[in-house]
């Protein structure tokens, strides 16, 4: 046995529980306004993550990051940057410029190929629900409701009403307001049927729309339907009001269109203090603002989730204080929701973060991705660590045992990689395809991604599978 082979596997299993044992970081729940661990939740880790802890334990951490889609783009600078340092280091020495010419193509190759993987890691990242982390709610008169989600009926939503329904039941809600773009016909009648079911379950279904007025706003327990396009924000506030529903102002920092004080003279009953469609966390001194004002003017601060279909790691819940839920219909339930947020009582609602790192600004993004890395060590269990012990000897034993086989090697197999993610981006394409023919008066968002799909997997495609012809198929080194 050769002991030599084992040191990078040993090495890295030690640093793995190391970093989770003595500079644990604690998973928890945190309540957005005291920012502080917040009794009874807890979070509990999916077994399916567990037993692939390193391939989805990591896309998930990436995925819940505070600014995702910026910091998976990191990952690919330092790949390029570590890719170039790599080719300079075997190409110093060599006599001639022909081998080093030669070298140098074939690492653009392969370079070309890897980030082609990274894309569709990202696509996978972002768009193919992973087995996330849930929300376990301990306590008997709290309830967990979404205020800020959209179908495929909005014209940035990607996902079915019974894929919402679906998303929500995963993800540990009692209930959720679907709030798509001007539009809530569609809403009230899914919701109609929901609640003329003897037994429609729950999550339970409520109707709202988010109007772009002058900025977002939020009109939630709509029971008839109404027309705002074109319509002035006083108008549109008028006709919701007549309704019985409540108002509340959306991701306020995007354009800062009006002031604070036009929204609360508009008889808006709150804001916004998180919103996690995009970026997880809301600029320290956005928030601030938000959160004193609505302090000092008697408006109540909840969170918008903004789910629409992508980025699917849900990491924001509204807990509000309803006793005897279980026993009321699904009128009773969504009248106690808007009396809640109607009343602007702040006691009876909770916004609910998962805290799994410490806060950091946007503005330090550089070389941040080391520090998510290791940050994603410290907050492992030790099942999770059980886990990367377990998938680092596997491979080290699989290295081992394929060590010398030519068609085995690294040059060999990454356009195989390729070629997989090819085809996950022209399969995922397809199915969108699909899936606007069904919705394409509603949404535009669809197409727009089926074809950078069938654009970057054919590229890749063509790139990977030319690599893998000549590499293994023409190629007696494999070089």
């Amino acid at each position: 046995m050769n002991l030599k082979r084992w040191i990078t596997p040993v090495a890295l299993a030690v640093f793995v529980v190391l970093i989770a044992a003595v500079f644990h970081y604690p998973v928890h729940i945190e309540n957005a306004l005291t920012l502080q661990p917040e009794p009874g939740f807890e979070v509990r880790v999916s077994g399916w993550r567990i037993l692939f802890e390193p391939f989805t334990g990591l896309l998930l951490y990436f995925n819940r990051a505070f600014y995702p889609v910026d910091e998976f783009r990191q990952l690919l600078f330092g790949m390029v940057i570590l890719w170039g340092v790599y080719t300079l280091i075997r190409a110093f020495g060599w006599s001639g410029w022909k081998p080093v010419i030669q070298f140098a193509g074939r690492q653009l190759v392969n370079l070309s190929i890897l980030a082609g993987v990274w894309f569709a890691l990202l696509v996978l990242m972002i768009f193919i629900p992973l087995p996330n982390d849930k929300i376990v709610n301990k306590t008997s008169d709290w309830v967990l409701v979404t205020t800020h989600a959209h179908t495929e009926f909005s014209h940035d939503g990607m996902i079915s009403r019974e894929g919402l329904l679906k998303w929500h039941q995963r993800n540990g809600f009692d209930a959720f307001f679907i709030t798509d773009h001007s539009n809530h016909k569609q809403t009230l009648e899914f919701v109609n049927r929901r609640w003329n079911q003897e037994q429609p379950g729950e999550p339970v279904v409520f109707c709202g729309e988010e109007f772009s007025g002058s900025n977002h706003l939020s009109l939630l327990g709509l029971k008839t339907d109404f027309k705002t396009k074109g319509l002035t924000d006083s108008v549109v506030v008028a006709q919701a009001r007549s309704q019985g529903a409540a108002i509340l102002v959306n991701h306020w920092f995007d354009g800062e269109r009006k002031s604070l004080e036009y929204y609360r003279d508009l008889g808006v009953d709150g804001f916004e203090i998180e919103n996690t469609a995009e970026d997880k966390r809301y600029n320290r001194e956005v928030y601030q603002r938000i959160r004193s004002f609505c302090e000092n003017n008697g408006l109540i601060l909840n969170g918008g989730l903004d789910f629409h279909g992508y980025g699917s790691a849900c990491t924001l819940w509204n807990a509000f204080q309803i006793p005897g839920w279980k026993s009321m219909d699904s009128a009773a339930k969504e009248e106690a929701v808007l009396t809640i947020l109607k009343t602007r009582d702040q006691s009876k609602l909770k916004v609910l973060l998962l805290n799994d790192r410490p806060y950091y600004e946007k503005k330090n993004l550089f070389g941040h991705t080391v520090i998510t890395l290791v940050n994603y060590f410290r907050t492992l269990n030790q099942l999770q660590v059980v886990s990367w012990i377990f998938w680092i000897f596997l491979f080290a034993f699989l290295g081992n045992q394929l060590k010398g086989a030519r068609r085995f090697t690294c040059p060999k197999m990454l356009p195989l990689a390729g070629i997989v993610g090819a085809l996950f981006l022209l399969g995922l394409g397809v199915v969108y395809v699909f899936r606007n023919q069904a919705v394409e008066d509603f949404t535009e968002i669809y197409p727009e991604y089926y074809r950078l799909l069938f654009m970057a997997g054919s590229a890749l495609l063509a790139v990977s599978g030319l690599t893998a012809y000549f590499r293994i198929f023409r190629s007696k080194t494999g070089e």
